[in-house]
């Protein structure tokens, strides 16, 4: 494998360069491997504004694994609310859990127990065990990828297992025993803030000299990654069925896509299948509900990580409805002023901020 030149001086001009110019985030002033765990799980596929302020009301509330372990898990989705890919929610909180009832509490500092927690892969395992506990191992995530395939000008497609390993085989080379989190740290730094993926600042890095790609004016061509297939889109109904005063919610299963979610009733619309028939078939099939469905209200979209969705959410009355939860749904007639108690998908949000403006006109 080729090396770097000096690896040894391309190591601490990183680090020097990290200490003066990292970025100041709540994560970086503790030690604690729960609150340095919460970060990175809430880091995933979010940006770092965006998660500074869901961190800081998350460890006003819940401080400590203890604190987490005895919440109910509604308080904490709701806590979550509009953070996105509540999977990481969930997980994290049975391992928590799973913490509190098999070692007293305290995270593991053992990197393979730590990765048999629920949730738990590689990256999280490198991250929390070199940044809380100093063990040597190197992480790979988007902006790692970015620094070190234009480091060494890597040509092979990031997508693929081998280059992956590549990529943390070089790592492993680099990384030094006594500060593994820092420099974890520093390239990850290095690649959200100077090492862009546009919009390049090579004449502020503090490595330039070293980069392969630099060297030879070939950064844009790097990292290589395959063409993304177009995500399939669907057409969705949901209904705001009316009762008295107030309309229906029904909590999504505990496990599945947006799990533990509050929403309006409602799904895709089949083939050769109208609106009206559509919402009338989710409610009969999930509710054993009868409704009559009067004017559209509103529209939104939503882009998930695989897909997307194009919402219409259509004005309906019940005709009858039993009270009772079917197929493991729980079902709550909530007015618009109880909204902000329950978490709800963040197209849920979007439909109900343009029904209240709509009746408010």
């Amino acid at each position: 494998m080729p090396a770097l030149k000096n690896e040894s001086v391309f190591v601490d001009k990183l680090l020097r360069w990290f200490n003066a110019n990292q970025r100041t985030m709540p994560w970086r002033e503790t030690k604690d491997p729960y609150k340095i765990w919460l970060s990175e799980v809430m880091l995933q596929q979010t940006q770092v504004d965006t998660v500074i302020p869901y961190y800081n009301r998350f460890i006003e509330q819940y401080p400590d694994s203890g604190s987490l372990a005895a919440s109910h898990d509604d308080d904490v989705l709701k806590l979550w609310e509009g953070l996105g890919y509540y999977r990481r929610c969930h997980n994290f909180i049975q391992a928590v859990r799973d913490v509190n009832t098999h070692y007293g509490g305290k995270v593991p500092d053992d990197p393979e127990r730590f990765k048999q927690l629920p949730g738990v892969g590689d990256y999280t395992t490198a991250a929390v065990m070199s940044i809380a506990y100093n063990h040597v191992l190197p992480v790979v995530d988007g902006n790692v990828i970015r620094v070190v395939t234009r480091l060494y000008t890597i040509s092979d497609d990031v997508g693929k297992a081998a280059t992956k390993k590549n990529i943390l085989d070089r790592m492993i080379r680099l990384i030094p025993e006594d500060v593994p989190g820092d420099f974890n740290q520093a390239v990850m730094e290095l690649g959200a803030i100077v090492c862009t993926p546009k919009n390049l600042r090579c004449y502020e890095c503090p490595v330039s000299e070293y980069c392969g790609a630099f060297q030879t004016k070939t950064t844009a061509l790097y990292p290589v990654i395959s063409k993304k297939q177009k995500i399939p889109e669907y057409q969705v109904i949901l209904g705001l069925i009316m009762r008295e005063g107030k309309f229906l919610i029904q909590r999504r299963p505990d496990k599945g896509h947006l799990a533990g979610l509050w929403e309006l009733p409602g799904g895709k619309i089949f083939e050769n299948e109208n609106p009206e028939q559509a919402l009338n078939r989710k409610c009969r099939e999930e509710l054993d509900l009868q409704i009559q469905v009067h004017e559209k209200l509103a529209t939104a979209s939503h882009v998930y990580s695989h897909f997307k969705i194009h919402v219409s959410v259509f004005l309906c009355d019940a005709v009858d409805q039993k009270e009772r939860p079917l197929k493991n749904q729980m079902l709550k007639w909530i007015s618009s002023e109880e909204i902000s108690s329950y978490a709800f998908p963040s197209v849920n949000h979007k439909l109900f901020s343009k029904i209240l403006n709509r009746g408010a006109e």
